[in-house]
């Protein structure tokens, strides 16, 4: 499986998706508050550091490897481990709709 839904509207995250965030959503940096914010219609998320290295990446052209092998290099940790992670988180975004793939 490489990015496919199961079923209608829900994207099961592998190591080949290609996420990106559909065009509703934007990632802010609030420089008043010094954090980065998520603009969904009508609603402010507050992804915490973790997240916003792997949304800033999300860009439809890497796929979540490609994510995982790059912030595994710049934060000198395991691959497999960032994979994992990386994979839990997009898959936690992508089931609220915040992610496709």
């Amino acid at each position: 499986m490489t990015g496919e839904t199961r079923s209608p509207g829900r994207l099961i995250v592998d190591r080949e998706t290609k996420p990106h965030m559909p065009p509703y959503l934007k990632l802010r940096h609030d420089a008043g508050r010094g954090r980065w914010v998520l603009l969904a219609p009508e609603r402010i998320l507050t992804p915490d550091q973790t997240a916003v290295a792997v949304l800033q990446l999300c860009d439809g052209t890497r796929t979540v490897e490609e994510i995982a092998a790059k912030l595994a290099v710049e934060y000198s940790a395991p691959a497999d481990v960032i994979t994992a992670d990386v994979m839990d988180l997009l898959q936690g975004l992508a089931d609220k709709g915040y992610i496709k793939g």
